[in-house]
């Protein structure tokens, strides 16, 4: 049985394990100490569906505007829905996420009386995911940058870049999804390092393991990487 598809085999576990704690340490030597600005729990759950299907510029623009055109989140729950769509256009998908923004904002306000989602630092991870995914559009990455995020839990997001980096090292298999490696990437992560983890994966998959053309001559994790172990040597 394979231990990338089934979590099962404790041995096999083990040794990504022990792998993903080498990458990890790897890429703290690197990169260090990330810092991240820290939300309360409905803003960032606003601001990580303004960030679906775009980059953190067009995110953040999105998000500094509609803080700007509307002073609360009950407002942006009630306005009319055109009036939110254009005030965050920049990050894409306005149609979509408008609707989706608000669609969040009233569940919160009908099941806890208030736009306030801090019960989830109280509940478990599975709880936490599954409230937070019965929220239409909100998937397994949104629950869990929220979880991990605003109420240090356990979670590991897996972004296109997080995806890309896990697959090339071998640390989830081939035919791996997204939605499936949260829970994989959550048994590997060393204790108490998934944001560290979580953001330094991302960093490396920006500035040296590139979807295209990743630039494996300066990689320091080049005997820890399936992806570069399977490249055609070059005869001098």
């Amino acid at each position: 049985m394979n231990s990338h598809d089934s979590g099962i085999d404790p041995e096999a576990t083990a040794s990504l394990r022990r792998k993903a704690s080498m990458i990890h340490n790897r890429l703290f030597k690197l990169y260090g100490e990330p810092h991240w600005t820290r939300l309360d729990g409905v803003s960032e759950l606003v601001s990580t569906i303004l960030s679906q299907n775009t980059n953190d510029g067009n995110r953040d623009l999105a998000y500094t505007r509609l803080r700007a055109r509307f002073a609360t989140w009950d407002q942006v729950r009630d306005s009319p829905t055109d009036s939110v769509i254009d005030a965050i256009r920049p990050a894409g998908l306005a149609n979509q996420k408008g609707p989706r923004i608000q669609v969040a904002l009233k569940r919160i306000t009908t099941e806890r009386g208030r736009l306030n989602i801090d019960f989830l630092a109280d509940l478990s991870v599975d709880a936490g995911m599954a409230w937070l995914t019965s929220i239409n559009g909100v998937g397994p990455k949104t629950a869990s940058i929220v979880l991990l995020f605003c109420y240090d839990k356990p979670a590991f997001p897996v972004d296109t870049h997080v995806h890309r980096l896990t697959g090339r090292l071998g640390l989830i298999g081939p035919t791996i999804t997204a939605d499936q490696a949260h829970d994989i990437m959550v048994k590997l992560c060393p204790d108490q390092q998934h944001a560290t983890f979580h953001i330094n994966i991302i960093r490396h998959g920006r500035e040296v393991c590139h979807a295209r053309s990743p630039e494996c001559d300066r990689c320091p994790l080049q005997d820890l990487c399936a992806h570069f172990s399977q490249k055609p040597t070059v005869d001098a």
